[in-house]
């Protein structure tokens, strides 16, 4: 309920920033550690933002870092936020960061989960993970990425339908959704 509130709040204070204050200046407003700068145009059945910057933290102290150069927020659903040209760091307790880019993303302010698509870039280590589709949840500790899937490390290279990690674990399953397609791995020497 709190956060439907701030939520209508944020709403309120953008229809606000465009009404009285000169285009070319804008206001910064700290709701949740959420930063939303500039906004661009107001329509009636939703709400377009520029340069958008989140920090959550769960409650086990993972840092999950989302930036976007525009975002849309659909009043139907205000916990959701569409957003364009998409970079993501994760900050997991006791492991190295997470990188994420896409073309696109679907945000949910209320339990951090997104999901990231087209031109979906992921890297952890040496690994580098690329497809058209994530699914991220740190509420589940998993990332899903399907569609095109090719999986990089420092020695060979995989191509499957779809990645799916454990987050807390580190446990990777890599498949096919046919029984009878096989993943193709090839040694890099």
């Amino acid at each position: 309920m709190k956060k439907k509130i701030i939520t209508i709040f944020l709403v309120m204070l953008i229809f606000g920033v465009f009404y009285f204050i000169y285009p070319k200046y804008y206001k910064k407003e700290k709701v949740e550690e959420i930063s939303i700068i500039k906004p661009e145009d107001i329509s009636p059945n939703s709400n377009i933002i520029k340069d958008i910057n989140y920090t959550s933290e769960d409650a086990k102290g993972n840092k999950y870092i989302i930036n976007a150069v525009r975002g849309e927020i659909d009043y139907s659903d205000t916990n959701i936020i569409y957003l364009t040209d998409v970079e993501a760091i994760i900050k997991l307790n006791n492991s190295n960061n997470i990188k994420i880019t896409s073309d696109f993303g679907k945000y949910n302010i209320d339990n951090f989960d997104t999901i990231f698509s087209e031109n979906v870039i992921s890297n952890y280590l040496d690994n580098k993970i690329t497809g058209e589709y994530l699914d991220f949840s740190l509420k589940r500790n998993s990332m899903i990425v399907s569609r095109n899937v090719v999986y990089t490390n420092l020695e060979n290279v995989l191509k499957a339908d779809v990645v799916e990690m454990n987050l807390k674990t580190k446990d990777t399953k890599i498949f096919m959704y046919k029984n009878n397609e096989k993943v193709n791995i090839k040694n890099k020497y």
